[in-house]
């Protein structure tokens, strides 16, 4: 099997702090400067998974740095470059403790929600009558707390406003900003063949300027539904093929884990690891139309980021 980088401990050059996060570590430069490089680890119901998967995090970084610049003309965003498959370097912001989930179709937690009874989803009234993987009339956003550690939890826009994490007119923008960044992903979505189910985006500011900041469409980020096919599985009730993290999230749920105390992560054999390195290069294929190169790995990958990072610092 291929290599996964689970673990960094870089010390580049004007190094003033790092934050390992679930799944990315990112290291401050100076003042105004981060260095993330998305890891292999990958993470289920805010559990990190014991094993890495190999490639998944050159494919989160690349997907998210296309369409970081398909989306820039919408709203400016803190990527400066990509200097190693595995990382961006960008500006430094000062983020929302806010993310912004919008969706577009009853499906995941929201119908897991909306199945136990509740007609509310962080605010925003959802009709009765709706079934499983249903489009919405209009894109819904629920967004949810940034949790530092443990779960993230379900907020309203008012509540966020109330309590001071966003002002009034701030939140405003950014709820713009969000249904034309989804608008622009379903468009790209329907040119590949897929539906972009619902996404979340992180909002923050630099120089007093509302900028786009962390990922956008990725795999980890995103659900996508094939769009051949989708009205005729929905008509029959029938689950939708679909692109996203929530294929780990249902292997986990059929193996009795759902992140609770007391829980067991099931064993992840190399034909489960391979096999979900297989459905992220399948979604970073479809979703860019391009065949996915694989990154060198003769040497270590941890040696390459270093090398490629600091002579990018100069």
């Amino acid at each position: 099997m291929a290599n996964a980088l689970i673990k960094t401990d870089f010390n580049f050059k004007g190094q003033t702090n790092v934050y390992h996060g679930k799944v990315r570590d990112v290291y401050s430069i100076g003042n105004d400067k981060l260095v993330m490089v998305a890891t292999d680890r990958i993470s289920a119901f805010d559990v990190i998974l014991p094993k890495g998967i190999p490639f998944k995090g050159q494919i989160l970084t690349q997907i998210a740095a296309k369409f970081l610049d398909a989306t820039a003309d919408i709203v400016p965003n803190w990527k400066l470059a990509t200097p190693d498959p595995m990382v961006t370097v960008g500006r430094k912001a000062e983020a929302f403790p806010v993310e912004m989930i919008i969706r577009g179709y009853l499906t995941g937690s929201s119908w897991r929600t909306y199945k136990s009874g509740a007609r509310e989803i962080c605010g925003v009234k959802i009709p009765e009558g709706m079934k499983e993987h249903q489009k919405f009339p209009t894109p819904i956003i629920t967004p949810t707390t940034k949790a530092a550690e443990g779960h993230d939890e379900d907020i309203s826009k008012e509540e966020i406003i109330k309590r001071g994490l966003i002002s009034a007119e701030d939140y405003a923008q950014i709820e713009e900003i969000t249904y034309k960044l989804f608008a622009r992903g379903t468009e790209i979505a329907a040119k590949r063949g897929l539906i972009l189910v619902d996404t979340k985006y992180e909002f923050g500011k630099i120089d007093g300027k509302i900028v786009l900041i962390d990922e956008i469409h990725t795999p980890d980020s995103s659900r996508y539904f094939y769009l051949d096919g989708y009205a005729e599985r929905f008509a029959k009730g029938e689950q939708q093929k679909q692109l996203s993290k929530e294929f780990v999230r249902e292997w986990l749920m059929a193996n009795g884990f759902q992140g609770k105390e007391g829980q067991k992560v099931p064993e992840m054999t190399d034909s489960i690891v391979s096999g979900i390195t297989d459905r992220y290069i399948e979604l970073y294929e479809h979703i860019t139309g391009e065949k996915f190169q694989k990154a060198e790995q003769s040497q270590d990958i941890a040696k390459r980021i270093e090398d490629n990072v600091s002579k990018y610092l100069g």
